[in-house]
Parts: C-alpha cells; sequence; structure tokens
C-alpha cells in the first residue's frame, strides 16, 4: 500500500515550465514503473511519463522532448519536468503506481496553460 501527493502545478503561460513532484508514503526504492498521468477536460486519463527502478524513463510520443521524469530514492520522490509548455497541456497530472493487485493515485495536481 502506498500514498501519493502531488504538488507543483500553477497556472503558466505558454512556453514556460514547470516542475511537478511526488512523494510517496514508503520508500519507492522497490516500486517498479511509477508513472505520471494527465486528463485534460473532457477527455480520458493518458500516461505521460514512467520510470523503473532502474532508472529508466518511458513517455508518450506527445510530450518526448519536452517532459523529464526522474526519481529521488532517499525523499521517496518522483518528479516530472515539463518544458516548453503548450495551451494543450492545460490537464490535472496525477502519479500513479500499480501494486498488485492494486492501483494507486494522488489527488492530482494542476496544469493550466494560457496562451
Amino acid at each position: 500500500q502506498v500514498q501519493l501527493v502531488e504538488s507543483g502545478g500553477g497556472l503558466v503561460q505558454a512556453g514556460g515550465s514547470l516542475r511537478l513532484s511526488c512523494v510517496a508514503s514508503r520508500s519507492i526504492l522497490n516500486i517498479n514503473n511509477m508513472g505520471w498521468y494527465r486528463q485534460a477536460p473532457g477527455k480520458q486519463r493518458e500516461p505521460v511519463a514512467a520510470i523503473s527502478t532502474g532508472g529508466m524513463a518511458n513517455y508518450a510520443d506527445t510530450v518526448k522532448g519536452r517532459f523529464t521524469i526522474s526519481s529521488d530514492n532517499a525523499k521517496n520522490k518522483v518528479y516530472l519536468q515539463i518544458n516548453s509548455l503548450k495551451p494543450e497541456d492545460t490537464a490535472v497530472c496525477s502519479c500513479g503506481v500499480y501494486l498488485c493487485p492494486h492501483e494507486y493515485w494522488g489527488q492530482g495536481t494542476q496544469v493550466t496553460v494560457s496562451s
């Protein structure tokens, strides 16, 4: 079981940057594929990025080159650096993880990009 809490969202102008943080209630050292997801208004939640226990990162095609996921195991945190923000990036961003047999999600942090 794990609790996840996100922070770092906000209102930014197009072209700006944000760094989102997700802190876990337990060690993430052995939690594989912690991920960031986003849900835009009127759309389904979609995966954005994930990081393995070995530090390997995977990204959705729509964010490659602009988003960077990283982790700090000592702080039980996963980060999402978002650069060159676009209005279409407006969404609630959440971190999530699957620990069999359950999925765990944070409450999300709102990212709003103005044009």
